[in-house]
């Protein structure tokens, strides 16, 4: 018997969803196409799951850029084939493939993909973008994606034999975000104002000793703590994202996502799903040797090269709204839409949508 999954949302409430769709492609355009074309298997499969869960707004990680938003115009057009209609869609250029001139890397070349200001093969490879049923206040957006990460107040940059890794040229032109950091305000029914923090930090591995993108996520979450300081303490915000770190388990400094979870204007909601629990379970490996709890896990990575299924998704809504429910979409075998993200979790992305049901407190 399979068990049909639903979650309502109540009256009144907004919901706001995180999910990296793993729709990088390897080249500019060839996304596009294959929306176009509408016979893409994992495209069809990442719509079928957001047309289930139905955000009314939505930030998309690994979703790769074009100038002048082709591909998210195309993608909102085939949700609306599905049932869900987005007629506002926002995205700024990232990071990501577009060539800083340095060796950031320093492996003696220039022009390599870790040599863009954000890893990518080609200009906006893997991007970040937003789609929402409400409209964003364009002339409010802040984007923070040309800070040096040396212009971080307090960074941490990396060192090797006790001398910087970075060359001078490179700590002239190495930005803080990997793809971007983002406050969007959009405009909610009833003229609240709900301003999306969005980002999608580097993972903290595919370097060496030096810890180079290692320290860089821990930065790149660490920003958000120093921006919400900077907050009136009135404003209400969620911040959003693939951050590619766990609290408790895998690669990465633990102390900047566990401080953004315990910052006093956020809350953490706790989304959890019983697929993540089974999968856990049934995978084994390097899951059982996790100290955070499988419940809370967003993405299923390889047990056998990799740590692991763990949290790295997060949407954390400011402690001033309230939260009316919470879940990730991770069915487990007996559940409707299991066949979406199957036993490798490989259908659609390795990663989960999750999300959060808000309400305003005005």
């Amino acid at each position: 018997m399979v068990l049909l999954l639903a979650w309502p949302l109540a009256a009144g409430s907004i919901r706001v969803a995180s999910y990296n769709v793993s729709l990088g492609r390897d080249g500019p355009g060839l996304l596009l196409k294959a929306i176009e074309q509408g016979k893409d298997k994992q495209i069809e499969t990442v719509v079928r799951i957001i047309s289930k869960v139905a955000p009314d707004i939505l930030v998309l990680n690994d979703f790769d850029y074009d100038r002048g938003n082709v591909a998210l115009a195309a993608f909102a057009d085939r949700l609306k084939m599905a049932g869900i209609d987005y007629p506002y869609r926002f995205a700024l250029a990232p990071n990501s493939g577009y060539d800083s001139g340095a060796d950031l890397n320093g492996n003696g070349y220039l022009h390599d993909p870790a040599d863009a200001f954000g890893f990518g093969k080609f200009p906006g490879a893997q991007g970040m973008a937003i789609l929402s049923r409400y409209p964003p206040d364009l002339a409010g957006v802040k984007d923070f994606s040309g800070l040096l990460w040396a212009e971080l107040p307090g960074a941490t940059l990396p060192m090797l034999q006790g001398r910087p890794f970075l060359s001078e040229a490179a700590m002239k032109v190495h930005r803080l975000s990997s793809k971007g950091h983002w406050d969007v305000p959009v405009m909610l029914p009833g003229g609240d104002i709900l301003r999306l923090f969005a980002s999608h930090p580097t993972p903290p591995v595919f370097d060496g000793v030096e810890n180079l993108n290692g320290l860089r996520n821990r930065d790149e979450i660490r920003f958000w703590l120093l921006y919400l300081d900077g907050l009136a303490g009135d404003e209400q915000f969620v911040v959003v994202g693939d951050l590619n770190t766990d609290p408790f388990d895998g690669a990465g400094a633990h102390d900047s996502i566990r401080a953004l979870l315990a910052h006093p204007l956020v809350q953490d909601a706790k989304p959890i799903s019983q697929g993540a629990i089974i999968a856990a379970k049934a995978q084994g490996g390097s899951n059982q040797k996790h100290q955070g709890p499988a419940e809370l896990d967003t993405v299923d990575w390889d047990e056998a090269r990799t740590p692991g299924n763990m949290r790295v998704d997060y949407v954390l809504p400011s402690a001033n709204l309230g939260v009316t429910g919470a879940g990730v979409f991770w069915p487990a075998p007996d559940q409707s839409g299991y066949a979406l993200v199957g036993p490798d979790g490989s259908t659609g992305s390795h990663h989960r949508l999750v999300w959060v049901d808000l309400v305003t407190d005005r």
